[in-house]
């Protein structure tokens, strides 16, 4: 089978790079309604990858069989609540306890296939489980000295943590069928959708926004949507969810660095030792259960 022309371990870097800057954007944004911040992040990003697709990929996605959407729109509708809980968290709480949080997403995939799929846990997995749980309680006892509402910011962003598990799950399991560039344009479409949707109910506003804050969507659709989710959404094509999980691991140390440059944000002891003890259980947890399979390639026609 022919591999693909870039190796998929080097876009897998590009995307965790460029998904550090994600929570900065949101800060950045202000007092944006998080629903409206990630409604405008994949509206534009939609609205840019649209006619390439129309063009290039019009017949594959009227071949898409019913069952493969339905997949891709409830990947679409994870994807919109994994955003709002998420950005809304950083509302809350601060960079460096959010994004950690948020990137427990191992720990609840491995829920999900013991719950649906009867996996068993092994001995490491139960160990990195306490690990991480001790990790966690760190880091809320921690947010909530400083502010309550922190706590519940905390909440927030492990909520995130369940929703993208389930967008990456859905997402694995149809990009072994559809091109990149369909899956993406199908879930993002999806989640724009079933973010319009939301902002409608509860009464958000669509205008009103300053140039800065219109920058920081664009730069949202752009830096940590393309060049993060869509890269990773084309790694699935030859890695695994597990794989891209461990990967983004390296998310928490970038977003808290830039954080801390940009937003003068300062990093406690609590979220220093929860971070490092919740990162070193993530990292045993994968380890102990990935499987050790050999990649299979195939040819990707479209690139990353």
């Amino acid at each position: 089978m022919e591999k693909p022309s870039i190796p998929p371990y080097i876009i897998l870097f590009i995307g965790v790079l460029s998904i550090s800057t994600s929570a900065i954007f949101v800060k950045l944004a202000g007092n944006t309604p998080a629903a409206m911040i990630a409604f405008y992040r994949l509206a534009i990003a939609v609205t840019i990858m649209a006619p390439y697709v129309v063009w290039r990929h019009f017949d594959e996605i009227k071949q898409t069989k019913k069952k493969d959407w339905i997949l891709a729109i409830f990947s679409g509708i994870f994807l919109a609540f994994h955003f709002i809980l998420w950005f809304e968290s950083l509302h809350y709480t601060t960079v460096a306890s959010s994004v950690v949080l948020v990137s427990l997403q191992p720990i609840f995939a491995f829920m999900g296939t013991y719950i649906f799929f009867k996996e068993k846990f092994t001995i490491g997995a139960i160990l990195s489980l306490i690990i991480t749980i001790t990790g966690s309680v760190i880091i809320g006892w921690g947010d909530f000295q400083m502010d309550s509402s922190a706590l519940f910011g905390d909440f927030l962003a492990l909520l995130g943590a369940v929703t993208v598990t389930g967008y990456f799950l859905l997402g694995q399991n149809l990009r072994q069928r559809q091109s990149i560039m369909t899956y993406t344009f199908i879930a993002y479409g999806m989640a724009a959708i079933t973010l319009l949707l939301y902002n409608l109910i509860i009464g958000n506003s669509f205008s009103g926004y300053t140039g800065d804050q219109w920058l920081t969507f664009l730069g949202l659709a752009i830096i940590p949507t393309f060049f993060g989710h869509t890269l990773f959404n084309w790694t699935l094509k030859w890695l695994s969810a597990s794989t891209i999980s461990m990967a983004v691991l390296v998310e928490p140390i970038g977003a808290s660095i830039l954080a801390y440059w940009i937003l003068d944000e300062i990093i406690t002891w609590t979220q220093w030792l929860g971070g490092s003890i919740i990162l070193f259980g993530l990292m045993m947890f994968i380890l102990s259960t990935t499987k050790k399979l050999k990649p299979k390639f195939t040819h990707e026609s479209n690139g990353p």
